[in-house]
């Protein structure tokens, strides 16, 4: 991408305050001489809509999942997400509103990186894929629990009955997935993570998988259907009884953010927002060695 800009995308809070980061992004936009259009959350309208392949950068005005709809807006055509915090700094932005002129300006001259997302791909009876850049939820719907297998290379590793289960990738991993008490991935790693929600019985553990590894998890929703959610939104109802299989792998590269090169570190972001707390003794260990005299 250069550094003109033809047309801007907007991604926006449904109910936010957001009257002083529109403001910012209009004034750059009018310096730009850059068409401004709506390409997520269209039922609050703030600009005309239009499409994000027609952009040459989109503008996520919100917190995380403003920003996780800007990026499957944009990821398909391949053009980058700003991701601005109007209100607390979530995992994805790059800037908080208050500092968005300057950081405006320094996109405009080019003062950028990419920061390349993975997402889950999840695929099933030859249907378009599924892309979950968080995680991909398959949960019951109703009364009675949906039944899970889940084979790897192959290889049956794990049958049970319960809740659903939850298919992660690295960035989601920090989400629902470490509620539900799964493992985190380290920064950097490259792997999926699956994590019953409460099985009945059996020995179940959460399976990290390699990107190597082949995946599959069939889903039989029982007497009462089941949900299939891709990023907290609900994309297919299953009746009672039909049976499905989806085919996961990790497609790196998947979505683009833009970086600033002043990103919080991913745990340190956790640890602010005391999603990771250290526990009591520690606290009290590293409050008499902070007293200590030498």
């Amino acid at each position: 991408m250069d550094d003109r800009f033809d047309r801007i995308g907007l991604a926006v809070h449904p109910r936010r305050g957001l009257d002083n980061a529109l403001a910012s992004v209009r004034d750059w936009s009018q310096r730009q001489d850059a068409e401004l259009v709506q390409v997520a959350a269209l039922d609050r309208e703030v600009a005309p809509p239009g499409e994000a392949a027609d952009c040459d950068l989109v503008i996520a005005l919100g917190g995380d999942g403003t920003t996780l709809a800007a990026l499957h807006a944009a990821a398909p055509a391949g053009k980058p997400v700003l991701g601005v915090a109007c209100g607390s700094l979530g995992a994805l932005s790059s800037v908080t509103a208050d500092k968005l002129d300057e950081a405006l300006d320094r996109v405009a001259a080019g003062d950028w990186r990419p920061r390349p997302l993975p997402a889950l791909s999840a695929v099933h009876d030859g249907a378009e894929p599924l892309h979950a850049l968080n995680d991909l939820v398959l949960v019951r719907a109703g009364a009675g629990q949906v039944l899970i297998e889940v084979t790897v290379d192959g290889e049956r590793f794990v049958g049970f009955g319960g809740d659903g289960l939850v298919a992660a990738t690295p960035l989601g991993s920090t989400a629902y997935t470490l509620a539900a008490g799964g493992p985190m991935i380290a920064p950097g790693g490259s792997a999926l993570v699956l994590t019953p929600l409460s099985p009945h019985g059996g020995v179940c553990p959460p399976l990290v998988a390699g990107a190597g590894n082949e995946i599959e998890v069939t889903l039989d929703p029982g007497n009462g259907g089941a949900r299939v959610e891709v990023d907290g939104q609900i994309k297919a109802v299953l009746d009672r009884l039909e049976t499905v299989t989806f085919t996961l792998r990790l497609e790196p590269d998947f979505a683009t953010l833009v970086s600033l090169g002043e990103d919080e570190s991913a745990i340190a972001g956790l640890r602010r927002r005391r999603i990771l707390i250290d526990s009591p003794r520690m606290v009290v260990r590293d409050e008499r060695e902070a007293k200590a005299p030498f």
